[in-house]
């Protein structure tokens, strides 16, 4: 397909320069000099997707292999894809305009459990079967990777291979091996009993799984040499990563428009509500001067005049002092702005904030997550009152009058103190604005609190704990609303019946991909989109296929019951979680990483020991 035969139609949709590729730094090849063809298929919008910096580190290094080409596909909005089904257009690739259809590995990153419908969309619009059984060859082969994929069960009707944890090694022995099963024309099913055996790739068609009859896991068996447990793949060497030189510079404003430096991966902190932080374990961080260097290979490659240093915790970064100093000395001269996200309130420093205020233009952002100290310690927080007051009187003196903390609700063991207590501390911000003698002139403050549902997640402490009711989440909204005594607190919360179904689907098991198929069937797409998102769809798909989303989301999980992803090995021990999950309920704190070892297990990733 010629991009002037989509002329007529990108005039009738909203941002047309989604879906006509073209961009600086894209890659372009002779599609009959390369071996294989790779999707990468993201499921949301092109602005979300393009800023997404798994995408862009994994479309670089299979671009660097000279047998393959990959190319990005991304979801076409509502009014893209009515006018792709009106001209009888296939859902495309941006570098080439070739439909899905025409690609060997189809690659989905899944990042959000409320997208899975718009996985099953765009195989669709792309000419591609949506059910594994229906794509018997080896070409069109389905595989996904990310966060999500650490419970992929929901997913096993859809997708051929799951790879489990990190893909930057991984990636490169997946389309070797594909390469030679296709040279030698081998079946797909040969080649999937062939992947199963690389560490880090789970098959799901090779493992038969039972129930009970109350519903529960009975049984998960792994069959024809498939491995009794898939174990999660990881960098080291984290300093030696592959990182792209460049990145792909949008036509159009993207989320997140700017270049971005990974800093370190994993978490040392043990906050026992975050999958990321479990999922991404043992730390690892990079050189200064690895940092330094990626940073200014971006920045010239690029154009972009900001940068940003992303982890899951940046001021957990064990040497950044010295690293903000080498990196201002090139920002500075070349009017590059950086940032900073995820800091942590506990070592908020004024040292950092002189660093950073000079570029900063907006509020600062902190996660006290509860509104007690209970309620903090239950969940591993690790901070106090003290610190979280400590981090807005330096952000006051420092010229900010605006602060967003970040809240959740719904968490294990709380109470309706617990809940206005989040009012309450926000309040005590507001007045701790008054009371700093060096806060700006003339200005009022504004604390934004942002408060999202609790959802249980697998490997983490909490993936035993029932989420609260739709009822007991709009409830807690109540009383929210009514604290707020003061317009100078902004509240904001997310749709409780969306926080749900993503509660049902993270650790659900295979009998759920009836249900997304049939919410599908049902025209359920962009479930993540408040003004796309039909829970009265979903809820009769549960029913037609007598299934109970109650049964997923609001029911306690005992320590010895089969879990879906039992057979799934992120290298945090069961006796680990369950240790941490007990401490939770007698609000008992584990100390960071670095102060002292929890015994959690990914140390064994890395030869016995994370820290020296």
């Amino acid at each position: 397909m010629q991009l002037q035969q989509l002329d007529h139609i990108l005039m009738r949709v909203q941002k047309p320069s989604r879906y006509t590729g073209g961009e600086l730094n894209s890659v372009m090849k002779d599609k009959n000099a390369v071996s294989i063809r790779f999707a990468f298929c993201f499921p949301d919008t092109y602005e979300i997707g393009m800023s997404h910096l798994g995408m862009k580190i994994l479309y670089s290094l299979l671009n660097h292999r000279e047998d393959t080409w990959c190319e990005r596909v991304f979801a076409p909005w509502v009014d893209f894809e009515e006018a792709l089904q009106q001209e009888n257009i296939p859902l495309y690739a941006l570098e080439s305009l070739d439909p899905l259809s025409d690609f060997d590995v189809i690659g989905f990153t899944l990042q959000y459990e409320l997208s899975y419908t718009n996985i099953l969309n765009m195989l669709k619009l792309g000419g591609v079967p949506v059910l594994a059984k229906d794509r018997p060859s080896l070409k069109n082969l389905v595989v996904a990777g990310g966060p999500c994929a650490c419970n992929p069960e929901p997913l096993v009707d859809f997708v051929d291979l799951f790879m489990l944890g990190e893909g930057e090694e991984l990636m490169n022995e997946l389309m070797d091996l594909y390469r030679a099963s296709k040279e030698a024309n081998e079946s797909k099913a040969a080649f999937l009993q062939k992947a199963a055996q690389l560490e880090g790739i789970y098959v799901p068609s090779l493992y038969d799984v039972t129930y009970n009859e109350d519903g529960t896991v009975a049984q998960i068996t792994a069959k024809d040499d498939a491995p009794k447990t898939v174990k999660k793949r990881i960098i080291r060497d984290f300093d030696k990563v592959f990182y792209p030189e460049n990145f792909i510079v949008p036509f159009m404003g993207t989320v997140h428009d700017r270049a971005v430096v990974e800093v370190l991966r994993g978490c040392i902190r043990g906050c026992r509500f975050c999958q990321a932080g479990f999922l991404y374990r043992p730390l690892r961080e990079k050189k200064p001067g690895t940092i330094c260097a990626e940073c200014r290979d971006l920045c010239e490659s690029t154009g972009y005049e900001e940068v940003s240093l992303s982890s899951l915790s940046t001021s957990d970064y064990s040497d950044m002092e010295s690293l903000l100093t080498e990196l201002f000395d090139y920002t500075q001269t070349r009017h590059i702005n950086m940032t900073l996200p995820s800091l942590r309130i506990d070592n908020f420093s004024e040292e950092l904030l002189e660093k950073i205020k000079a570029v900063r233009k907006s509020g600062l952002t902190f996660a006290p997550e509860a509104g007690t100290q209970r309620m903090r310690d239950v969940i591993n927080k690790n901070i106090s009152e003290e610190d979280v007051m400590h981090s807005c009187r330096l952000a006051f003196e420092g010229g900010y009058s605006s602060v967003k903390l970040y809240f959740m609700i719904g968490l294990p063991t709380e109470a309706e103190e617990d809940i206005r207590g989040i009012i309450e501390l926000a309040q005590r911000v507001v007045d701790l604005y008054y009371h700093t003698e060096n806060r700006p002139k003339g200005q009022s403050v504004n604390v934004t609190v942002s408060v999202s549902t609790f959802v249980p997640k697998p490997f983490t402490p909490f993936q035993y704990e029932p989420q609260d009711t739709f009822a007991q989440i709009e409830e807690k909204h109540r009383i929210l609303r009514d604290a707020v005594t003061s317009k100078k607190i902004s509240l904001k919360y997310h749709h409780s019946d969306a926080s749900v179904l993503e509660a049902v689907f993270a650790r659900g098991d295979r009998r759920l991909s009836q249900v997304i198929y049939k919410a599908f069937q049902k025209g359920c797409t962009f479930d993540s989109w408040d003004d796309q998102f039909h829970y009265d769809r979903w809820m009769e798909a549960f029913k037609e296929c007598g299934l109970d989303p109650a049964f997923y989301a609001n029911r306690r999980r005992s320590f010895d019951e089969v879990l879906p992803w039992s057979h799934l090995d992120y290298c945090v021990s069961e006796a680990f979680l369950q240790r941490e999950n007990k401490k939770a309920h007698e609000a008992s704190v584990t100390k960071n990483c670095r102060m002292q070892c929890a015994g959690c297990g990914a140390n064994t990733l890395v030869g016995g020991k994370c820290f020296d």
